[in-house]
């Protein structure tokens, strides 16, 4: 039965079952000011005081009616429409339930719609604000999220993606870049709102970019440039106009590396406003230059460390020390070998009659400051002192030959950050198959913790599996197949041992997994410290090469050259030797005329399999991968198994094409085929 019930009548029921979250008060009383009680109260008659009612569903409606009756608002004996029940406490308390529990709160595309139409209606944010009891900024986030592209306000309706990722494409208000980015990352699950954000401000500036800090938001400004205000981050504003603060940073990091180019006498400072000089080396010769001797004193402040850190690694090893007393030797020792270390980084001497024929580079750090730095290039060949007799060049050098790896097709190398990529990408490769094989990764795990065995842990234990210092940051482009695989082995893993909260308990947890899950966390901990290549070189690791033949890889079934990975970064000449490589003189000679862009398109249909071709040339042009990806060590010596794999029987590489065509490819031969690459352009 419904009936008008003044409010002065009312009270709270323990038969209510929301104990807790009775939020958002003032917000829902500023709604009924507006538009009045639109759902009625579920009431039950009480005993004493007569005429009192006890609410039962309906609590948070309840009190924002006492609130506007406390602020004067409306009158304390207002006329309030409830339904009256009768009944036991557990059927009130079950009607509490469902009137609770069936309750569907707006979506957050609801609400984007539902502030449109009161924008619509001539409301302003404040208004709007104040009448649902949100902040302005709320408001306004809503709104942004209202002028997102359909297609990606559509996914968020209906679940597809998640507010934080609606927000993240939120950040730009053009709809045709939210749409093309969500088009590229939105069918992958594992995309995360930072991804997007990168995605999206790539044609931008954040106010934290390096460039950004060396001008300064005043001069940027000044110049003419904006900025657009983040509404989801407090620190994520974005200057759209990146070419003015490019120009000014340029202007302000040529006149320093002029200024410091005088003052040392060098030849050249050249300024780059990044962190590295990967690219920025192609072309030049490094010059080797001797590093400081150390001072007596110093060499025997290195000896006496060298003396004290066996001396501590004899007492650990002992176990005759307590648990206060090995801290302390811990901490000594690592004092005492970051100490070592720095005794050992030894500036470079450079030689007066050096300084007027070499030069180097004005770098940009994170923090926005200029840095000087310390390695040196030449134009020409020059024999620095410590450069061998045989005149051997240093890596980069314009006249040397590149390690296999590096050489593209046509005899040209690749770039140094196109290298180290295809290094990181091949190392993807590797751990993903290692996954596989739990056995071989705990006998690779025990010999590279074991023989490389440095230092001491905080967890009792010298072991350590950290992560790889990779030699490329922030790669762009759609996941490959490895790094994909190495997600999905992820998430697969029982990790239920990670939620208790002190290491005890976690420890305690780990050992209570069966051997699988173990092994299958092991195989990831391995999988995940490989490293893409040596410092400071770029060869195959020799213990890689040999992983990859123990687990078969053949990396061309796990990665394939694309327009963004690989034909777009180097250069028309090298795709045409190629494409000669792959299919002769025939296929090449049909893009000889062709521009830059429309050989790499059709490059990558070929060598996708996608494009109408000979056969044979199918076949070469699905196995080829650059040197780079390859795992085989040039001039190594060939490895046996064990003598399990002992009676097996292994084809000659070079009577398989499909081995063979991965090189050079100066030994594989084929028919020019009267019909070429026909691609479906």
């Amino acid at each position: 039965m419904e009936q008008m019930i003044a409010l002065s009548k009312l009270r709270h029921s323990d038969s209510n079952v929301r104990k807790s979250g009775r939020t958002g008060i003032p917000q829902l009383a500023g709604d009924i000011e507006a538009r009045g009680l639109l759902q009625n109260l579920c009431v039950t008659a009480l005993r004493k005081p007569r005429g009192h009612y006890a609410v039962f569903a309906g609590g948070r409606r309840l009190e924002a009616l006492q609130l506007l009756a406390g602020e004067g608002r409306i009158d304390k004996d207002m006329p309030v429409s409830c339904k009256v029940l009768e009944g036991d406490d557990a059927t009130l308390s079950e009607a509490s339930l469902a009137e609770n529990f069936q309750r569907v709160n707006m979506t957050p595309t609801d609400e984007c719609r539902a502030f449109q139409h009161f924008i619509g209606e001539g409301c302003d944010l404040d208004a709007v604000a104040k009448r649902f009891g949100v902040t302005r900024r709320f408001v306004e986030g809503r709104l942004r999220l209202a002028g997102l592209a359909d297609p990606v306000f559509e996914a968020l309706a209906e679940g597809r993606i998640t507010l934080d990722m609606a927000k993240a494409y939120a950040t730009t208000a053009d709809q045709a870049k939210q749409t093309r980015v969500f088009e590229q990352y939105g069918t992958y699950s594992y995309t995360t709102p930072d991804q997007v954000r990168r995605a999206i401000a790539g044609d931008a500036l954040k106010a934290t970019d390096p460039i950004a800090k060396l001008v300064g938001e005043d001069a940027y400004v000044a110049a003419g440039g904006t900025i657009e205000r983040e509404l989801f981050s407090e620190n994520g504003d974005r200057w759209t106009d990146p070419e003015i603060a490019q120009g000014l940073a340029a202007a302000i990091m040529e006149a320093e590396a002029k200024r410091l180019g005088e003052e040392q006498g060098l030849a050249w400072v050249r300024p780059v406003a990044a962190a590295h000089i990967y690219n920025a080396t192609d072309g030049l010769y490094r010059v080797n230059l001797p590093k400081a001797p150390m001072t007596e004193a110093e060499e025997a402040r290195a000896d006496a460390i060298q003396t004290r850190l066996e001396e501590i690694g004899d007492e650990l090893d002992s176990g005759e020390v307590d648990d206060e007393a090995g801290a302390a030797l811990e901490a000594e020792y690592d004092t005492l070998e970051d100490e070592w270390n720095e005794l050992q980084r030894r500036p470079t001497v450079l030689p007066e009659d050096l300084k007027g024929q070499i030069g180097t580079f004005l770098t940009l750090a994170s923090d926005g400051k200029m840095v000087l730095e310390t390695t040196y290039f030449s134009e020409t060949p020059i024999r620095g002192p410590e450069d061998e007799a045989d005149g051997a060049r240093s890596r980069g050098s314009k006249g040397a030959t590149p390690p296999p790896e590096k050489i593209a097709p046509g005899g040209k190398p690749l770039s140094a950050r196109l290298s180290d990529e295809l290094a990181m990408q091949r190392r993807d490769i590797l751990a993903a198959a290692i996954l596989a094989d739990p056995a071989l990764a705990l006998d690779y795990a025990l010999f590279a913790m074991i023989d490389g065995n440095r230092g001491f842990g905080r967890y009792g234990t010298t072991m350590k599996a950290p992560r790889p210092n990779d030699p490329v940051i922030g790669m762009d482009g759609e996941p490959t197949q490895a790094r994909i695989a190495i997600e999905q082995a992820r998430d697969a893993l029982d990790a239920s041992w990670t939620e208790p909260g002190d290491v005890v308990s976690r420890f305690e947890a780990f050992r209570a997994l069966d051997d699988g899950a173990k092994a299958g966390w092991l195989a990831l901990m391995v999988a995940g410290s490989i490293e893409a290549k040596p410092d400071y070189s770029d060869t195959t690791n020799p213990l890689h090469a040999r992983l990859a033949a123990i687990l078969e890889i053949n990396p061309a079934q796990w990665w394939r050259p694309t327009s963004a990975n690989f034909f777009d970064r180097v250069s028309k000449g090298t795709l045409l030797a190629l494409l000669g490589d792959i299919g002769g003189e025939t296929l090449a000679g049909r893009y000889a005329a062709s521009k830059k862009p429309e050989v790499s398109a059709a490059c990558q249909k070929l060598f996708a399999g996608e494009a109408i071709t000979e056969p044979a040339i199918k076949d070469a042009a699905l196995a080829w991968v650059p040197g780079a990806m390859r795992f085989d060590i040039v001039g190594a010596e060939p490895v046996e198994d064990d003598d399990e794999h002992a009676g097996d029987d292994h084809e000659d590489p070079e009577d398989d094409p499909a081995d063979t065509c991965g090189d050079d490819q100066d030994d594989f031969e084929i028919e020019h085929p009267d019909e070429t690459l026909e691609a479906a352009e």
